[in-house]
Formats: C-alpha cells, structure tokens, sequence
C-alpha cells in the first residue's frame, strides 16, 4: 500500500508541472505574438495571483456554494465522535464540522491545511451509513486533509480557472491586435489563438481530473491505513454506487471535491470525470485488506 501512496504522490506531481506548461505554454503564444517577453511573464503573474486567491477564499467558497451549516458536538453527537476519534488516532487537528441538508448520499473536505481544514457531510449519507462504513468515508476524507489534497484541490481550480481567462485573453489579442501584426501574420496569429481558447482549457479539464482520480486513490488507501478496516469504505461506496443521486445544489467547479461525483455524468462527460469508477477503488480496497 505504501508504494501505491508513492506513486500517487509522484504522479500528481508530474500532472501539477503538465499544468503549469499548459500556463507557460499560453504566455509563450501571447509573448510570440505580439514580440514582447514582458506579456509572458504577466501571463504568469495573473495565474500565479488568481491561484493564491483561490488558495484562501475556495474553502469558504465551498462550503457556501453546498449550503453547509456548521455544528458542534451537541448537534451531532455521532458525527462529531467519528472524526474526533480519527483525528485523535491520526494526531491530526480537529477540522470544522459540516452538514449539508441534502437527501444524496455524499461528504467532502476543503481547507488549505490540516490547521484550517473542514470535513462536510450530507444528512442522506449519515442516514445511509452504519458506523464502520461512515467511519471509513470520514476516514478518506481525513485523508485529504492530511495529504495535503485540499490544498491541490483549491490551486488546481484556481489554475483552470486561470487557463480559461488567459486563452480567452490571447484569441482577444490574436483579433485586435494580429490585424496589425508584422509580415502580415494577422490570419495565422487568428487561427494559433483559436486553437490556443479550444484546446487549453479541454487540456487544464483533462487535467484536473486526473490529479483528482489520483488523489481519490490516495484518500482511499489512506483512510484504509488510519481505520486497518478497509472494507468499511469499500461498503460505503458501493452503498454510494447503489443509492447515489445529484446533489440537490450541484456545482461543476467543486464536484473533484466530493467522495463520490454529485454530477453523474453521462458517456461523454467521463473523459473529464473527477472520479475513478467506483468499482475500481472497491476492488483496490479489498485488495489492500487482503494485505493487512
């Protein structure tokens, strides 16, 4: 299991640095076209600053947009006992507590580190879950929070956000000012910054999701390790798989951030899914249980 983690940790690295040349990549083009150096390196500034707003605004931003309502240990008592147990069994910080009034099965966690982190909650997934199985949810997403996820979940969506308003910066500038470019480049500046506004932001949403697939895996494997029970996970979300619906408030730009995707995308959507198929993460967590 711990070289599975590894590999998760390495691979999303490698995806966050294919990010960042998507971003690179948009400034060079912007540079090229109008023979200024000083265009990249704004490029690179306004994602880099768009990406540090998200890092401290996207939790709350996330718990507002799901209509979660904090509680306290009164409010919940078994819930609150739940994460606190982990919390203590992990030595992690206790998080902020959410619920979300919402009849779909699902949780999620946000913040941008385990001293300013929240786990949420729907009251259709505390109806669902027994004990062992809600522990293994919140297990997984304790995970995201010691992993650092949450932290990757917010700048990632920040940096897509980013490649989105700087593609449609460049097709802007390929239009008004290509025409008056030299050698009369006008046409092929018009046709690199359409491709440029199509392209990048498919590639930043092929990306995202692929850091999310992969962090889901680590989640998985690590809520395992804290409860050493790693079925009950895998009971929750084929639970999750059986009694599954959209959530009530549903919002593509936070649907990584779920356990399970509030969206249920259809054919066409799975290219840009957030989530690995949930019969694959069951059959890893047995796989792991085998193993203990």
């Amino acid at each position: 299991m711990y070289s599975a983690v590894r590999k998760n940790k390495v691979n999303t690295v490698l995806i966050l640095l294919f990010f960042l040349i998507i971003i690179g990549g948009l400034g060079a083009l912007a540079a090229w076209i109008y023979r200024s150096w000083t265009i990249a390196i704004v490029v690179v500034v306004i994602a880099a600053a768009y990406a540090l707003i998200q890092y401290f605004a996207a939790s709350a931003e996330a718990l507002a947009i799901s209509g979660a309502r904090e509680i306290q240990k009164a409010d919940d008592p078994r819930l609150w006992r739940i994460v606190e147990n982990l919390c203590i069994t992990t030595g992690t910080p206790m998080p902020r507590v959410f619920v979300i009034d919402d009849p779909a099965p699902n949780a999620f966690a946000t913040g941008r580190d385990p001293k300013h982190a929240a786990v949420a909650a729907t009251t259709g997934l505390l109806d669902l879950m027994e004990d062992t199985e809600l522990e293994g949810v919140m297990a997984h997403e304790l995970g995201h929070v010691r992993n650092y996820d949450i932290r990757v979940s917010m700048i990632v969506f920040g940096l897509v956000v980013a490649v989105g308003m700087i593609a449609d910066l460049l097709l802007r500038m390929a239009i008004f000012g290509g025409r008056g470019s030299r050698n009369n480049g006008g046409p092929i500046l018009l046709i690199f910054g359409l491709v440029a506004m199509i392209v990048a932001p498919l590639l930043a949403a092929v990306v995202q999701a692929a850091i999310s697939r992969q962090r889901e895996y680590l989640a998985d494997a690590t809520g395992a390790l804290t409860t050493r029970y790693p079925e009950g996970l895998a009971r929750a979300l084929e639970k999750l798989q059986a009694y599954g619906r959209p959530m009530a408030r549903q919002n593509t730009s936070m649907a990584h951030m779920w356990i399970s995707d509030p969206n249920k995308p259809g054919f066409m959507a799975r290219l840009f899914a957030t989530h690995p198929p949930i019969a694959e993460r069951v059959e890893r967590l047995r796989r792991i249980g085998a193993g203990f």
